[in-house]
């Protein structure tokens, strides 16, 4: 897999508006990922066409239709697509893809098909990959994809914390925009939150646990428990307490069940929306570690 050229930074994009992610799409996501879902949120299932029949799914898309956008990342996610090299052959350690950005934010080009790698016109190498590959190589380095550029309307851009979805889970992370909230008044669940108090201090790595309550733009609203660990604790250390608090959820969940959806997450996550309102907002904790 090419890496993604600086100096293809510069070519022209099609102009915004005319295509690009449909109003929601470049908001943001939440990721539920980092301990792992307990009962987990429950995204919409996949409904685009054939597997990997990412060229349907993206005539589907328009602004506002936010379903549709969701069975294009499904799309993305089992499907192919073919790579646009700015530089260098498949394979080779020189290859490069292109690169463009458009407010702002950085993409790499690329085509749905070998019919739309055709009408591109493109004259330079590709490469055909995952895009769940993709998806998980671009989103740690904040690089979005943008698909069939020379389209009319400018083909459809999917931002990195999109693409961070796809790698993840997307029926284990939230489609954004998201509204995050304090729980209560829209879920009372105080003896579950006591179940979880009671056993938490039995975890040496364990901090605080907090709690939001996630409504996103597509699928059920549900609780999240953000759990933050010690700084010092190893990765074995940490792999093995967020298993135990997995465990002590679970026990919680079965004898007080809170009513809703409830899924992990950890904290801090700087890629992470949910997690970034847990640790800004004080009110979110409801159980530390004394010293």
């Amino acid at each position: 897999m090419a890496g993604v050229s600086e100096a293809g930074a510069e070519v022209a994009p099609a102009q915004p508006g005319n295509g690009g992610p449909p109003p929601g799409a470049e908001a943001g996501t939440a990721g539920i990922a980092g301990s792992g879902g307990v009962a987990g949120y429950a995204g919409p299932a996949a409904e685009a066409g054939p597997a990997g029949d990412v060229g349907a799914a993206l005539r589907a898309v328009a602004p506002g239709r936010l379903r549709a956008y969701e069975e294009l990342l499904h799309a993305v996610a089992r499907g192919r697509l073919w790579m646009l090299l700015w530089q260098g052959a498949p394979g080779s350690p020189d290859a490069r893809y292109g690169a463009l950005r458009v407010d702002g934010q950085s993409y790499v080009p690329c085509v749905t098909s070998e019919a739309e790698l055709a009408a591109s016109t493109w004259p330079r190498g590709h490469e055909v990959l995952p895009g769940a590959r993709i998806a998980a190589a671009l989103h740690r380095r904040h690089w979005g994809l943008w698909l069939d550029p020379h389209a009319p309307g400018g083909g459809v851009g999917i931002p990195w914390a999109d693409l961070r979805r796809i790698a993840l889970g997307l029926d284990r992370v939230p489609a954004g925009p998201l509204d995050i909230a304090e729980p209560a008044p829209l879920v009372r669940a105080e003896a579950f939150y006591a179940c979880l108090t009671r056993e938490a201090p039995e975890l040496p790595a364990l901090r605080s646990l907090r709690r939001a309550w996630v409504a996103p733009a597509v699928g059920e609203a549900y609780l999240a428990i953000g759990a933050e660990f010690a700084p010092s604790a190893s990765a074995a250390e940490l792999r093995a307490e967020a298993g135990r608090l997995r465990e002590v959820l679970r026990r919680a969940l079965a004898a007080e069940p809170p009513g809703c959806a409830v899924s992990l997450l950890r904290v801090p996550d700087e890629d992470d929306p949910v997690a970034l309102w847990m640790t800004a907002t004080r009110t979110a904790e409801f159980w530390t570690r004394g010293i």
